[in-house]
């Protein structure tokens, strides 16, 4: 086992939890293999988080960093592009993702990161009079199903796309969801 400070075991189990998370999902993930992984007493990992379901919702925080907009009449290219770099990039997101699929405490934080951070970017973005929550979900359901037939079915076509075909495809849709009038 490694001599480490507080601070540093910490940051050592939720590096070690979010590779588990994101490798197994949260039902296979064990706080045992997390232990493992971070080379430490799995009691250690029991000391910092308490139980599997706080060390995943510990693991689970993040920063979706939603960039600026340059063109607001426009946001689907600059979002769509993030998003994509965003998914690729970071192990948690995947991860999360995964595990609310299966999981009630993820899939809550999964509907709660999205309302919190893209909601205000619908509010925003989205004519005098419309719904942001109804537009940041729907946001959502083209950024989550993406990211589900690209990193956790693995759909070869979806796959086999760049990054920039992904999100030239993407684009378009989110900015009609965010900016378009309502269809009624």
């Amino acid at each position: 086992m490694v001599r480490r400070s507080a601070e540093e075991t910490k940051a050592a189990i939720l590096l070690a939890a979010r590779e588990r998370f994101a490798a197994d999902g949260y039902e296979r993930a064990t706080i045992r293999a997390v232990a493992t992984e971070a080379a430490i007493d799995p009691a250690m990992v029991m000391r910092y988080f308490g139980s599997k379901e706080k060390l995943f919702a510990a693991a689970a925080a993040f920063d979706l960093r939603i960039p600026e907009i340059p063109d607001k009449s426009d946001p689907g290219p600059t979002l769509a592009r993030h998003f994509v770099e965003r998914w690729e990039e970071d192990d948690t997101l995947r991860a999360l993702l995964r595990a609310a699929v299966s999981h009630e405490a993820a899939a809550e934080r999964m509907r709660a990161l999205f309302a919190e951070q893209l909601g205000p970017v619908a509010a925003e973005l989205a004519p005098a009079g419309a719904t942001a929550a109804t537009r940041a979900g729907l946001v959502a359901t083209q950024l989550m199903g993406v990211a589900m037939c690209r990193y956790v079915l693995a759909l070869p076509p979806v796959v086999a796309m760049s990054r920039d075909e992904l999100a030239a495809w993407l684009g378009p849709t989110i900015s009609r969801y965010l900016t378009a009038s309502d269809p009624n």
